[in-house]
């Protein structure tokens, strides 16, 4: 479809054509791994144009695969779309397509827990040197780029404590100290929507597509969108580490994404009126919504995006011991306690201040209260309120 459309219309039509659809109205489901040729010319067309969206063999891609990567390259606006069975291997698999033994990455210090775990473990063991970054610290980033920095990672707002950075000031010092550098950004609270990375001189942005692409807590992908700059060498490296998803994930997060714009307006108005509420709560320290005040780097957060989603913390006055934490968590009626987000449920997680001090390396704003993170689905907000306001009674 043509590209000057509305994120709403873009949504509902793109990657729709008639060669995946047959007729349909969403793409077919196409499972192969061997795609047969019936000529010697028809097997060197679809060989030379394997990245192009021919069919040459299951691991490249069927039309399925191919429908969900149209849509969300015109979603996202990007060259390329390549897909992983999760947001984990959509970050991994990014970062090792562009370093070797040698480099060095930025990495925000607030970036998820499993994405420092990578940088400590797997790109220490290949001579790969992280220096993790306080996300606030706008354009010092050049301070901390050396002539073997190949790779600066971003992520926006951070997980857990939630700061949203100075997206356009970080990629403009960097590409100024060092125009060959890649940047990435791991994209998911703002499903590539809310925040449009590549438009902010961002060649990568990475989503947990577990989380809203698919919107219904039932489908583990990974996607990475990429420019012209470094679509080829992201798509073949990518496909040399055997990187791909089925064709029946592949489908469910494309109809999953039909919806995306009308659920992340839900998403929006519920976790919104429900931090403000938790603003007024006694109990509560300081409320990590980027949409509010008392969220750090929230201004960059009113300027750059185009809404919130569901998923924000809360920090309390106090340390609750762990009979606290018990008594809090183990009896609320609605919200449930999980590690993913992004679906259709609320959900709840508790976290203490040295647990957060111990995965914020190099961040000298220290918790003293515990922090409570929260996805806010489509429950009544009221109800929601209720919930939580009995979970505060527990610990009186």
């Amino acid at each position: 479809m043509a590209k000057n459309h509305s994120l709403s219309t873009t949504l509902v039509h793109a990657g729709r054509n008639k060669r995946v659809t047959q007729g349909s109205v969403n793409p077919v489901i196409q499972r192969a791994s061997s795609l047969v040729f019936d000529t010697i010319a028809e097997k060197k067309h679809c060989t030379k144009n394997r990245y192009k969206g021919e069919l040459f063999y299951g691991r490249r891609g069927t039309l399925t695969h191919f429908a969900l990567q149209d849509l969300m390259c015109e979603m996202e606006g990007g060259e390329g779309c390549y897909l992983y069975p999760c947001g984990a291997a959509a970050v991994t698999n990014a970062i090792l397509s562009f370093v070797k033994s040698g480099d060095h990455i930025l990495m925000s210090g607030a970036a998820y827990e499993p994405t420092q775990d990578f940088c400590n473990i797997v790109l220490k063991k290949m001579q790969v040197e992280t220096t993790y970054y306080d996300p606030l610290m706008g354009e010092r980033i050049a301070q901390l780029i050396q002539p073997n920095t190949s790779v600066l990672f971003l992520e926006s707002p951070s997980s857990l404590t939630m700061e949203v950075p100075d997206i356009p000031a970080i990629v403009k010092t960097a590409r100024a100290v060092k125009p060959e550098i890649v940047i990435m950004m791991d994209n998911t609270w703002g499903a590539g929507v809310l925040f449009k990375a590549l438009e902010y001189g961002i060649d990568i942005s990475i989503q947990a597509g577990t989380k809203y692409l698919v919107g219904h807590s039932d489908v583990m992908i990974g996607t990475a969108v990429a420019n012209a700059r470094t679509w080829s060498q992201l798509r073949e490296h990518s496909y040399l580490m055997g990187q791909m998803v089925d064709a029946d994930s592949a489908y469910t997060t494309a109809r999953g994404i039909r919806t995306l714009g009308v659920r992340l307006k839900q998403h929006h108005e519920s976790s919104l009126k429900i931090a403000k509420w938790l603003t007024e709560r006694p109990q509560v320290k300081a409320v990590y919504h980027p949409a509010l005040p008392s969220c750090p780097g929230h201004e960059f957060f009113q300027r750059d995006f185009k809404g919130a989603s569901g998923l924000f913390s809360f920090e309390l006055t106090q340390r609750l011991n762990d009979e606290q934490v018990e008594q809090f968590m183990d009896h609320f009626k609605l919200f449930s306690m999980a590690y993913s987000w992004g679906g259709f449920e609320s959900l709840i997680l508790c976290h203490q201040p040295e647990e957060i001090a111990k995965i914020r390396p190099n961040i000298t704003r220290k918790l003293t209260g515990s922090l409570i993170r929260v996805h806010i689905g489509f429950e009544d907000p009221d109800e929601l309120i209720e919930d939580l306001k009995a979970g505060f009674e527990r610990i009186v």
